[in-house]
């Protein structure tokens, strides 16, 4: 079997699912062979009352963080976390179903 992947870029790869796991993510999927993992993230709720309430309590600025937040966190988020052949390290978006 050709091994393609040094010990630095598997710590790298660990060192990577490990600060993702940390910021919300859940393993979906995980191959040690390939090595791979798709990682899935919930979408969060967005408390609009008290968005509203900043809104007209700062004249209309705060509603463009409202904005930023419910388009970064009202969806779910899939990526991948892989080593590609040359044993570089890379993350990508994952389509959803």
């Amino acid at each position: 079997m050709y091994q393609f992947t040094s010990e630095k870029t598997l710590n790298q790869f660990h060192e990577m699912i490990s600060a993702k796991t940390r910021n919300g993510f859940v393993i979906i999927e995980h191959n040690e062979k390939l090595p791979y993992v798709v990682l899935s993230r919930e979408k969060k709720v967005v408390k609009h009352t008290l968005h509203l309430f900043l809104t007209c309590l700062t004249f209309g600025l705060w509603s463009l963080v409202w904005i930023y937040l419910i388009v970064t966190l009202s969806r779910k988020k899939n990526i991948l976390v892989a080593v590609d052949e040359d044993g570089n390290l890379f993350e990508d978006k994952c389509l959803s179903a």
